[in-house]
């Protein structure tokens, strides 16, 4: 930890026995200022590991001036306050320390821009802006788009990408490296940090990120691997039912039986449909509130309500979709129930992952089927989890619509050569084999 600021060094020798092994690895890449593609298992210490450089940098005073220094974002909103929490809590604490040691720290603003946000906030931030800013792809193309926005865009040193697994394969992920390089054009080249626990194979998300610089040379980005296997205990679990009948009776009354045996449990369905029907037949076999449901179509504030009473102790299970699947902080859980397979392994070592949060924990996990083919994907995803098998990531090339957006974004109030913007484009991992001749029907099409 020769890297760090003797306090902060200290400071984090007091707090925690040791480093992990993925912040032993990842550190002297970091402070070299080299891009990262950091992978370990959750409860790692991945998040500490991308932030702790950078917070280094801010309170020693070596990144200064107005606007975001540091961009965090996520693709899952409710994430967002999590990390704000998790990075408030070391950073009130070392500002005692600073002050325990009479050395000075620095006023270090951070904030959340998301869907969520208060319009009285975001002018906050538009006036006042962060030192950090934790937000979501979509947050940051709207800032983008603006005048206003990209006028806190044009400080950036670092941009951490957390859970990027969720998003690579999909047009999220398109958008979102789209965004990260128009930020070059404001800022200059910066930092580039991405986080995730479940990718394959490396070499390519590492493309995917790195991108590709104004000359046309690949970013190279540094593959950071903790070596320790995460442990799993699983089961796959079809109880037996009368023929001819429903199975949810059964598959509830075993999903009760199991809740009740532990002090917390977080359960995952594929649907929102689903999650509250499992949610309403749990309670009503209960006869009493047993298990709320969690899903994005919840207001924020019941989420949270939610999240917390579980992370009290005061609730015993949650029924959710896959919004709890990235790392949300509800405390330790015993047992983590699938009703229905996940449709990836990626999804499923994440999800199961959630119990056993630590990496030293065995992470329990039930698997609990609906019907019989589901049975069927519930053996197979149990048997490729303890294989540590992943699927190969498939990225979506040129994908035509957000090509039309990321167009009209960035000629909303800037000027472009037709032929510079082509430039610009294919330095995108995604567009990196965009044909001129589709461009130019793209640019055709928005005229």
């Amino acid at each position: 930890m020769d890297y760090f600021h003797r306090n902060i060094e200290n400071w984090f020798k007091e707090k925690y026995p040791y480093p992990s092994e993925i912040q032993t690895l990842a550190w002297p890449e970091i402070s070299r200022g080299s891009h990262c593609l950091i992978t370990a298992p959750t409860g790692s210490g991945k998040t500490l590991a991308a932030f702790l450089w950078s917070l280094n940098q801010l309170i020693t005073g070596t990144w200064n001036g107005d606007g975001i220094k540091i961009l965090y974002i996520s693709p899952l909103k409710a994430l967002n306050n999590d990390v704000k929490k998790n990075l408030t809590i070391p950073l009130s604490e070392l500002k005692e320390y600073f002050g325990k040691k009479g050395e000075a720290f620095p006023d270090i603003k951070i904030m959340v821009r998301s869907g969520d946000t208060p319009e009285n906030e975001r002018r906050e931030m538009r006036k006042h802006p962060p030192d950090i800013l934790i937000t979501t792809p979509e947050s940051v193309n709207i800032l983008l788009t603006s005048l206003s926005g990209r006028s806190i865009l044009t400080g950036i040193k670092s941009v951490i990408l957390d859970e990027v697994h969720a998003i690579m394969d999909s047009k999220r992920g398109t958008s979102l490296v789209s965004a990260v390089e128009r930020l070059t054009l404001l800022s200059g080249e910066f930092q580039r940090i991405a986080l995730t626990a479940t990718v394959n194979p490396l070499e390519k998300a590492a493309s995917f990120i790195g991108g590709f610089t104004a000359a046309g040379r690949p970013r190279p980005v540094k593959i950071i691997k903790s070596l320790p296997v995460k442990k799993y205990q699983m089961s796959v679990l079809y109880p037996e039912q009368p023929e001819d009948s429903s199975h949810w009776p059964a598959v509830v009354h075993e999903m009760r039986k199991m809740v009740m045996e532990k002090q917390s449990t977080l359960v995952f369905t594929n649907s929102k449909r689903i999650t509250e029907k499992a949610a309403r037949l749990i309670n009503e076999e209960n006869g009493s509130l047993l298990a709320y449901s969690h899903h994005g179509a919840l207001a924020r504030e019941l989420r949270l309500a939610v999240e917390d009473r579980m992370k009290s102790g005061e609730l015993k299970a949650i029924i959710s979709t896959s919004t709890l699947e990235l790392g949300i902080d509800i405390g330790d859980l015993d047992q983590v129930i699938l009703v229905q397979t996940p449709s990836t392994f990626s999804s499923a070592v994440q999800r199961i992952g959630r119990a056993g949060h630590k990496l030293t924990d065995v992470s329990c996990g039930v698997f609990l089927p609906l019907h019989k083919k589901d049975l069927i994907s519930s053996a197979v995803a149990a048997r490729g989890i303890t294989e540590g098998l992943l699927e190969e990531l498939k990225i979506i090339e040129s994908p035509l619509d957000v090509l039309a957006q990321t167009i009209l974004s960035m000629t909303n109030e800037t000027l472009w050569n037709i032929d510079d913007l082509y430039e610009f484009i294919i330095r995108i991992y995604s567009y990196r084999c965009l044909e001129r001749r589709v461009f130019n029907l793209v640019i055709d099409m928005l005229a």
